[in-house]
């Protein structure tokens, strides 16, 4: 039949409701959300993810289950990657999601820090956005992910570079 079965909202796969990035303070750093969520419950929910999360021993296993969700988080230097998925979905793969971000934050930094993310936020954004898309893994290697970001780069550099009116005639 031509429409998906009763209550199919997507194909199967892994989907990540949203990321979030803070600090061991609770400075909240990034948050990308990948279903509609108002505002208000937006405050809530992170205030409250933060406080369980942070009040966890280092110890203790990086997944927790947590209102209807599955939270995967770990803790890179002095910033939590906090993922919230579905309950079917596989903490691995989404504990591994988590790894291949900081990876490709450290290859664009050069060993990315808290303050990187701090004063480069939209290039944290625009990375993730590379390799995740709507909840879900876009690209898994590395290479082509960084030469997407690579020539984004490229091209913000070309618009930004002075040129005079002859040039943008094309007379000069």
């Amino acid at each position: 039949s031509p429409h998906p079965p009763r209550g199919w909202t997507r194909p199967l796969g892994e989907m990540m409701r949203f990321m979030l990035l803070f600090s061991r303070q609770g400075k909240l750093r990034l948050q990308k959300w990948y279903l509609a969520t108002a505002d208000r419950d937006k405050k809530k929910m992170v205030r409250e993810l933060m406080q369980v999360v942070l009040a966890r021993k280092p110890k203790m296993c990086s997944f927790l289950e947590w209102r209807d969700l599955k939270v995967v988080y770990k803790r890179y230097a002095s910033l939590y990657f906090c993922c919230a998925i579905e309950g079917q979905d596989n903490e691995l793969i989404t504990l591994e999601l988590i790894h291949r971000y900081v990876e490709l934050l450290d290859k664009y930094f050069g060993s990315v820090c808290e303050l990187d993310i701090i004063f480069n936020f939209e290039k944290a954004y625009f990375i993730l956005d590379e390799f995740v898309m709507g909840g879900e893994i876009q690209d898994t290697s590395k290479k082509s992910v960084l030469k997407a970001i690579e020539q984004a780069d490229l091209l913000q550099e070309e618009d930004e570079s002075p040129r005079s009116v002859l040039e943008e005639m094309g007379l000069a």
